[in-house]
């Protein structure tokens, strides 16, 4: 194997920086990354789930495959920056690429995803019934058939072992995911500033109580270390899996710990998406901002908190209905979005902070004195977080200055939200890769669960509900105007 010339962090920060600085033609109308294969809904024909990111370019196979092989390559170099055995990987990385492509197209399936808005009479979908699950069910079934294959097929996951690498994966998806967010956060800023500052103040508050409690409870009731008790907070008040995989690399845990940590967040993130929006239908119609506020502050990954968000958008104005309000559709989810967007921007403000308390607080030099200063801190400050913010900045700070720069960073967004979408479900099946149950349980996966059940349900959950009715109460979506 040949020594490596650099770690996953800056490998990440590397891909995801050359990624985003392709996308960024776009602004000039150079579309050099438009062939990237994005999956939507479907009924019928599973071709008709895939199409390139921009509209007609590509027949749907034509960018699946092109898309294929531009991760391959990408990636390959990659491996090879982190002295891999590059043939091994391409092998196996085939497998796993079609494997985990072909579950996110079953859980674009209609009847699995297609939320209550998109199903006739109200949308154009023409189907009785749906689970509304969204898209986001492809990286569930994703992470189940990884489980499948590592607990009952060993030999098979250990021959793909070479190319299960959730960290690289999600930490390329993270510094891509900032150019998203940072168009979003533009679009934010013309809404009512009163809702930004609220959604801001909302985040904080509850993080700061959020990952405190979490953290206590894991070091003084269960009895876990630091390592773990750190990914383990921030995975449940952040941001689910990209929060623990920050941490981890801001405190140097080991690998296994913040991947145990994004298998739980993905599997509980089901459980809330499946439960939550019901709820705030059935006690939060008269405080519809607080309903949406709720599912940003409650649910723990990107996608499923949007898709919380929707989904309850769409349950509380057919029940207003029903009363007689007309609500205008889209403002529950801003609510959700705008809080979700504060969190996300978390992430790296927080792993800077984990940085210098791990350096200069729990960790000594060799005479045994906390002497380490910010050059420390700075070299255990994970890069892609940085990559992440930048990229950020940049597309903030393009999209404010003009409603025509806002809707070209648009475009930028959506053919890079392709690769984010790839790389987030390239993370979920290897983390089902890597969690043989046996192994788990050994390592205490366990007890991990009954904390995260303990910290979820018993208090962040009401704890976020509290805080969003505080913030939120008394805010309604304005009305529909009848027409004439």
């Amino acid at each position: 194997m040949a020594e490596p010339r650099m770690n996953e962090d800056k490998v990440a920060l590397v891909l995801g920086g050359l990624i985003f600085i392709l996308a960024l033609f776009k602004l000039g109308n150079i579309d050099l990354l438009g062939w990237v294969v994005k999956t939507g809904l479907w009924v019928g024909n599973p071709l008709n789930a895939w199409s390139s990111a921009t509209k007609g370019l590509l027949p749907g196979y034509a960018s699946a495959l092109l898309t294929w092989a531009a991760i391959t390559l990408l990636l390959s170099w990659g491996i090879k920056m982190l002295g891999g055995n590059v043939g091994r990987f391409i092998g196996s990385f085939t497998v796993i690429f079609f494997i985990a492509f072909i579950c996110y197209a079953i859980g674009a399936n209609a009847y699995i995803a297609a939320n209550p808005t998109q199903i006739a009479p109200i949308g154009k979908i023409d189907i009785p019934w749906s689970l509304g699950l969204s898209t986001e069910a492809g990286l569930i079934i994703a992470l189940i058939a990884g489980i499948l294959i590592s607990n009952f097929l060993p030999g098979v996951a250990d021959s793909l072992r070479d190319a299960c690498r959730p960290e690289l994966f999600v930490k390329i998806a993270i510094v891509i995911m900032g150019a998203e967010l940072g168009v979003k956060a533009a679009g934010a800023a013309g809404f009512a500033g009163h809702i930004l500052f609220r959604g801001l103040c909302a985040i904080v508050e509850a993080y700061l109580l959020y990952w405190a409690v979490v953290y206590y409870v894991a070091r003084k009731y269960f009895k876990f270390n630091k390592e773990w008790a750190a990914p383990l907070a921030s995975g449940i008040s952040i941001c689910g899996v990209s929060a623990a995989i920050a941490t981890g690399a801001a405190i140097r845990a080991r690998p296994v710990v913040p991947i145990m940590v994004s298998s739980l967040v993905v599997v509980f993130t089901c459980i809330e998406m499946l439960i939550l929006p019901f709820i705030a239908q059935y006690f939060l119609t008269s405080q519809p901002m607080v309903a949406g506020g709720w599912m940003g502050l409650a649910v723990k990954s990107d996608g499923g908190a949007i898709a919380s968000g929707a989904i309850t958008d769409s349950l509380i104005l057919v029940k207003a209905a029903s009363q007689g309000i007309n609500y205008q559709p889209g403002w529950i989810l801003m609510v959700t979005t705008t809080v979700k967007i504060f969190i996300d921007i978390f992430i790296g403000v927080w792993s800077l902070v984990l940085a210098w308390i791990w350096t200069t607080k729990f960790e000594k030099t060799r005479n045994g004195e906390q002497t380490m200063g910010w050059s420390d801190v700075w070299a255990r400050f994970p890069r892609f977080v940085i990559g992440y913010l930048v990229t950020f900045l940049i597309l903030l700070l393009i999209c404010v200055q003009s409603p025509e720069l806002q809707k070209l960073g648009k475009g930028v967004s959506s053919t890079i939200n392709g690769f984010r979408t790839i790389f987030f479900l390239l993370t979920f099946f290897s983390i089902g890769m890597v969690s043989n149950f046996r192994k788990l349980m050994e390592e205490g996966i366990g007890k991990l669960a009954v904390v995260y059940v303990v910290c979820l349900f018993g208090f962040i959950i009401w704890v976020g509900l509290f805080i969003s009715w505080a913030f939120f109460h008394g805010l309604t979506p304005p009305l529909v105007t009848p027409v004439g």
